[in-house]
């Protein structure tokens, strides 16, 4: 395929060229009737090109194509059958993926590391998840993705599940054996989706993990915001196989998605595959050398561990680790990456990737330079002679943090409930997702059941600067909770 078209912005182009006159939404009409101080901060440019997707990008019927050569365009680029693109991000895409598989009652197996994206997806259908452990890291209090035997074992013990979703990469850069996750589950007719929302990047370098589509999976989300050049919300869904229907996953996208997509998000994606495709691996060649550049610079600095290959994959880790986010374990200089994040930010302007009770991790992308990577390095270093102590986070061991859940996500939630103090929680089954964010992964969910050393850590969390947001209480002294009969 000729990968030098951009079908949206050689749409978007003619729109301008030919001086098409809307009578449709949006309401700015090009950005003649913003107000002058909104132009002022985001730019003629972006009103200027936010017109339909029909009747304005297309004709009324869509009779050009446009984003059907888009996509096709994008699946060749990244070896899918079918892609979709979804101008409301992975948490989206996911939630169509998760349906296109299993319904109401039934199984699907998920990875207990997924994103709270997923447990939306289940609270939202009714399906019954059934839970794949992660590997735990207990030293480092981390969990890396589910091995592909613990997906073996659980789809021998759940015979009828419709399928399984696993989480590669995580925000920490680790991932699974995606090959032999999805031969599990193929050998027992099942369909793999794999929420790849941090590896929009992966197809496009030999030297990065494996990219969930060569690897064999039937469905794959990728968040092109992310590790791309895509805008914010800009997402894709790709489907390859015969495990699960893409009329199916495109008819759950329509159930889900917008009625109003966003051109500014289509054309995005459409510039960005074309890019990769024909720049991508010099790009990524850059960033992969800038990394490991950096790495080398962090881990000079007393006090910073820099995670690699070393300290997150072999037995009973991760599979393979992609070294562009750069996770730094700061635990020898007795602070939290909490309190280190907000440091870097109120000190030298410098906005972090990921923190929890003992890291951070800032993300590079082909976007990066030296001009980026220098007052990066320095803020750091800087940051090694002011951060003081931070109250102690209470991480409980993995065999405490793996909670029961007697009830269906979408049960609880759904069902009666009431706010309790944080001691009486204990016992109690959730009505609400707990979730550190970032990385955005639940601790409690909805249907498990509270326990003591749960609600120390968040509390502790909490105090040592965790943010939980999607908590009716951010502050975790009362908890909702289901009412019982």
């Amino acid at each position: 395929m000729d990968h030098s078209q951009a079908p949206v912005l050689d749409a978007l182009a003619a729109f301008h060229r030919e001086g098409q006159v809307p009578f449709t939404p949006p309401g700015h009409k090009q950005g003649r009737g913003a107000d002058p101080r909104v132009r002022a901060v985001l730019g003629d440019a972006v009103f200027r090109s936010d017109v339909l997707a029909i009747s304005g990008l297309d004709d009324r019927t869509s009779s050009h194509g446009v984003l059907e050569r888009a996509q096709e365009l994008m699946a060749d680029a990244v070896h899918a059958e079918q892609t979709f693109f979804s101008t409301c991000g992975s948490s989206l895409s996911v939630k169509s993926a998760m349906l296109s598989v299993a319904g109401p009652g039934e199984k699907l197996l998920v990875g207990r590391d997924a994103h709270k994206s997923v447990v939306s997806g289940l609270i939202l259908s009714g399906v019954r998840p059934i839970w794949v452990e992660p590997q735990w890291d207990a030293s480092r209090r981390l969990a890396h993705p589910p091995s592909a035997e613990a997906f073996a074992a659980r789809l021998d013990e759940h015979p009828d599940a419709r399928g399984a979703l696993v989480t590669s990469p995580t925000p920490y850069g680790t991932c699974a054996d995606l090959a032999a996750i999805a031969a599990a589950c193929h050998k027992r007719g099942r369909p793999l989706i794999v929420d790849e929302a941090w590896g929009a990047h992966l197809p496009f370098h030999s030297d990065l993990p494996t990219w969930a589509m060569d690897a064999g999976a039937d469905v794959c989300v990728t968040s092109v915001h992310k590790m791309g050049a895509g805008l914010e919300q800009g997402s894709v869904f790709h489907q390859q196989g015969d495990l699960v229907d893409p009329s199916v996953l495109k008819a759950r996208e329509d159930l889900l998605g917008t009625t109003s997509p966003s051109v500014l998000l289509y054309a995005g994606l459409d510039g960005w595959r074309r890019q990769m495709v024909e720049h991508g691996r010099d790009l990524l060649q850059h960033a992969l050398d800038l990394a490991a550049d950096v790495r080398e610079q962090i881990s000079a600095v007393p006090g910073f561990t820099v995670q690699g290959p070393d300290e997150f994959t072999g037995p009973g880790l991760a599979h393979s680790l992609d070294p562009l986010p750069i996770v730094i374990d700061i635990a020898d200089l007795g602070t939290t990456g909490y309190r280190a994040a907000d440091w870097l930010r109120a000190h030298h302007h410098i906005n972090l990737h990921l923190a929890d009770h003992r890291r951070i991790s800032a993300q590079l992308t082909v976007a990066d330079s030296e001009e980026t990577v220098t007052p990066l390095l320095a803020a750091l270093r800087d940051l090694r002679e002011h951060i003081e102590p931070a109250p102690e986070v209470h991480v409980p061991p993995p065999d405490e943090l793996r909670l029961e859940l007697a009830v269906l996500p979408r049960d609880a939630f759904f069902g009666p409930a009431e706010q309790v103090s944080a001691d009486e929680a204990a016992g109690r089954i959730c009505a609400e997702m707990l979730t550190p964010y970032p990385p955005g992964i639940p601790v409690v969910l909805p249907g498990e059941r509270i326990t003591a050393p749960v609600m120390d850590y968040l509390r502790s969390g909490v105090d040592a600067g965790m943010v939980v947001p999607d908590a009716a209480d951010s502050s975790v002294k009362t908890v909702r909770v289901f009412v019982e009969d």
